[in-house]
């Protein structure tokens, strides 16, 4: 029995049932938790590989010794080209002690919509 395929719509999003994380719905893998959602054999839909790297940004941020103790807060915003707010998220909290330090990467990745069998 051949299974109909359509290509889904671009953008289309749905929940993760694993860490509930709203996705993309042409996913095989959560870029959340990783784990996997489908799978398929190897030809007919090969492992998900970004076409563009749009934006990779790595950092680090520290408490100076001096100081006492402090907190931080990770948030990212997504805006469209004209300024307005289309998504805003708080992926990370903590304290920092004098002297720790963390790092972040941030990497924005471009995927073609692959189509997908429940739609």
């Amino acid at each position: 029995m051949a299974v109909n395929r359509r290509a889904s719509a671009a953008g289309k999003t749905r929940s993760c049932p694993h860490c509930r994380a709203t996705i993309l719905e042409s996913a095989a893998v959560c870029p959340g938790c990783r784990h996997h959602l489908r799978f398929e054999r190897r030809k007919e839909a090969p492992v998900e590989q970004p076409g563009q790297v749009a934006l990779k940004v790595s950092g680090q941020f520290s408490r100076p010794v001096t100081n006492g103790p402090g907190e931080y807060s990770v948030v990212v915003v997504i805006r469209d080209a004209t300024g307005a707010e289309l998504a805003r998220k708080v992926v990370g909290v903590g304290g920092l002690l004098p002297g720790d330090e963390r790092q972040i990467d941030l990497t924005v990745e471009l995927f073609e919509p692959q189509q997908t069998p429940w739609s």
